[in-house]
């Protein structure tokens, strides 16, 4: 590709000096027929003072060097005329990327000659556009990292400041009596497995993140398994005084993919669904084709999630009313891990919400 540019340009330059010794060929040859033109064919004095004023500098300056001399600057001169656009469009070009290089990247090079200066504009504005992607990329990559750290910090501390009061209670001996013991005991090892679910949720979302994460694929009815992950929640819907409806697919949803992580993904919406939607009683879950894509809908009927906050509840920590959610357990990065899983097998998932329903549906690629 370089040496195939290399010559492009090499012929390019070629062309010019010959279209530039062509010019300066025929104006020499013009100039001199016009005057024997002029001469046999007009009578005027004007034009016997101009052939005599050309034959003294034919015979004086068209002898020798000075007439090489001559030559030459006509070439140059039309030389210069044929390569200006280029010059012009190569000094332009110039201007324009010192003032990108003070920072300004909605800069944009324009050109108006179709020639090689027009791709080197086009190769410059594409990489000033990925620069200014890339920086806005990484604007949005440290603001997320520093509310990682103070989610994580705050998400931490909590349990952790419970942990140490109660067992500082228990330590200087504190407690009223056994019964009290055993209860602050008790709040403690509850407040260690929420610390301890959080920091493996945080690995693990880390881990989908840095792409470091195998899948064990294999072939999954993806209709057995939600089938089989809605039973396991028969007490937990019980539970919550809730009732799970299902409208299963009657063909076989078949995809590839790593059966323990999709158990989790479905296992996240169905406790989601159970959370948030008691007020609404029923959550559905549906399950059907859609061309080539096996989709999986659980649906709840309880609060819906204001609008402002839909597009984000798929962020890692990310809270709706945070007073009230803190106390609904988990860890806060349910529904980015799932999310993630989703991903990692080529699907995608969304939420839709009205005062009506709250609706999760996830797409999978099915096998063919």
């Amino acid at each position: 590709m370089k040496n195939k540019r290399l010559k492009k340009m090499l012929i390019s330059s070629a062309m010019d000096i010959i279209y530039a010794l062509l010019l300066t060929l025929v104006t020499l040859i013009f100039t001199k027929n016009i005057l024997n033109y002029l001469y046999k064919y007009t009578a005027s004095t004007l034009v016997w003072y101009i052939w005599d004023f050309w034959r003294t500098i034919k015979y004086t300056l068209f002898n020798g060097i000075f007439a090489y001399i001559m030559i030459f600057l006509v070439f140059i001169s039309f030389y210069l005329l044929i390569t200006y656009r280029r010059t012009k469009s190569l000094v332009d070009i110039i201007d324009q990327t010192e003032i990108m290089a003070d920072g300004d990247l909605d800069r944009l090079i324009e050109v108006d000659i179709n020639n090689d200066m027009k791709i080197l504009a086009d190769n410059i504005n594409s990489i000033s556009r990925k620069l200014k992607e890339r920086t806005i990329e990484e604007r949005i990559a440290q603001k997320t990292k520093n509310d990682l750290i103070t989610n994580v910090s705050h998400d931490l501390r909590t349990p952790l400041t419970s942990i140490m009061g109660y067992l500082e209670i228990i330590d200087k001996d504190k407690y009223e009596d056994e019964v009290r013991l055993r209860y602050y005991a008790s709040i403690a090892y509850e407040k260690a497995k929420s610390l301890s679910l959080l920091i493996n949720d945080l690995f693990e979302l880390t881990k989908m993140q840095n792409n470091s994460i195998k899948l064990n694929k294999s072939i999954i009815n993806l209709v057995e398994l939600v089938g089989q992950v809605t039973a396991y929640f028969e007490y937990q819907f019980k539970k919550a005084d809730m009732e799970a409806r299902i409208n299963f697919s009657e063909d076989k949803l078949i995809v590839k993919g790593d059966g323990e992580k999709l158990v989790r993904v479905f296992e996240n919406l169905l406790s989601n669904a159970i959370k948030y939607g008691q007020e609404g009683y029923y959550v559905d879950i549906v399950t059907r084709a859609e061309e080539d894509m096996a989709v999986v809908q659980v649906i709840n009927y309880g609060e819906a999630i204001p609008s402002v906050d839909l597009p984000y509840i798929f962020d890692r920590f990310y809270r709706i009313e945070k007073s009230r959610n803190s106390n609904k357990g988990g860890s806060g990065l349910g529904l980015a891990i799932t999310k993630n899983i989703v991903e990692l097998h080529g699907g995608k998932i969304s939420a839709y919400s009205d005062d009506d329903k709250t609706v999760f549906e996830v797409k999978l690629p099915m096998e063919e």
